[in-house]
């Protein structure tokens, strides 16, 4: 699989996934208001690469900052972090890593090329450990797939939106490496065609089997069309289950309901939020309406239209069969399994309402 992100010497180099599938290209992010942009204007995006990429975007500011103590460097670290965590406001990874880095910062002490190292360090850390967390939920996501048949997909949860290997695309992944005889059907996911462009061409190059249908058909082909199982990323998670994911997760959700399609999300435990109570309090990016009036350059609606462009939508945790996570599976009531997961060792599932 192809690279999502890079540290290198010259930058942090970003796979610009807004000319994907047509062309495989990198952006160069030279310093942390490049990351920035990366993240804000979508070349990178999916929760858990968002988190990465945050990480990065701090640790180049810090190696580019000409500080020459950390007094100096200190209100120049905090409009950093203060940057990167502004692009985005629903990818709760992307605060997460903010935090992260932070932590390291306080405790690199006052040599300028120890905390220049030290952040380097911790965002190749934050980096290694996605591609191990998503290999890990995969594992534990693969047994609940079918033997055989079609799942639904809606938007990219696979290596493109993290490290590697993938959230829901991981568990995808994982199922077919043990054996399993697994299709997928992708949402094209309005308006940026993620699952279109994205989530086809990435198991098209794994040679899995997948069919791209537009987003109002999941309830035709939930009814009629065999699908055997639901497997989404999340952006989100509240204390009590309800989670926050691409616009059209949660259609998706109740068509599953009404015909019996388990439904299930795969997400690392920092998706989760466990100081929000419920999704309603989860914040949701509003986007540019020309992302809806136009294709590329090409205007499809009349001019001067209204239009409402939110990113993501909540799914209440009815209608969530299951949480995978690299600690193992949540079930309801989400209250209690999903705080013991997020304190379990990793790799280890919790007791009672968790497997």
């Amino acid at each position: 699989m192809i690279p999502t992100l890079e540290w290198t010497e010259e930058g942090v180099k970003l796979l610009d996934q807004l000319r994907l599938p047509a062309n495989v290209e990198y952006m160069l992010c030279r310093d942390y208001q490049d990351v920035a942009r990366g993240i804000k204007d979508m070349i990178i995006r999916g929760a858990p690469a968002i988190g990465v990429a945050a990480a990065m975007g701090v640790a180049l500011g810090v190696k580019r900052s000409q500080a020459k103590t950390r007094t100096e460097l200190d209100p120049e670290f905090d409009r950093i972090c203060a940057t990167i965590a502004g692009t985005r406001p629903t990818a709760v990874n992307l605060f997460w890593a903010v935090e992260r880095m932070r932590r390291a910062y306080l405790a690199a002490g006052d040599d300028m090329a120890q905390i220049k190292e030290r952040l380097e360090r911790e965002a190749k850390q934050v980096y290694a450990e996605d591609i191990a967390i998503n290999q890990a939920m995969g594992r534990h996501g693969a047994l609940l797939m079918p033997s055989e048949g079609r799942v639904l997909t809606h938007c990219n949860a696979g290596a493109l939106a993290t490290a590697g290997y993938g959230t829901a695309l991981g568990v995808i992944r994982a199922a077919v490496e043990m054996g399993k005889r697994i299709e997928v059907f992708a949402d094209e996911t309005r308006p940026y065609l993620q699952g279109a462009r994205l989530t086809a061409w990435e198991l098209q190059q794994d040679g899995i089997p997948t069919t791209v249908i537009t987003d109002n058909m999941a309830g035709h082909f939930l009814r009629n069309g065999g699908i055997r199982a639901v497997v989404v990323g999340a952006d989100r998670i509240a204390r009590n289950g309800d989670v926050a994911n691409k616009v059209g997760t949660y259609s998706v959700a109740v068509l599953a309901k009404e015909n019996n399609v388990p439904f299930y999300v795969a997400a690392p435990i920092s998706t989760l939020d466990l100081t929000l109570a419920t999704g309603e309090l989860i914040p949701i990016e509003q986007r540019s309406p020309r992302e809806v009036t136009h294709i590329k350059d090409v205007q499809i609606t009349p001019e001067a239209i209204g239009v409402a462009n939110p990113a993501f939508d909540v799914t209440p945790n009815r209608y969530v069969t299951a949480i995978i996570t690299e600690h193992g599976v949540a079930r309801a009531p989400y209250e209690e399994s999903l705080p013991r997961l997020a304190g379990a060792p990793k790799g280890v599932g919790g007791a009672g309402g968790a497997d």
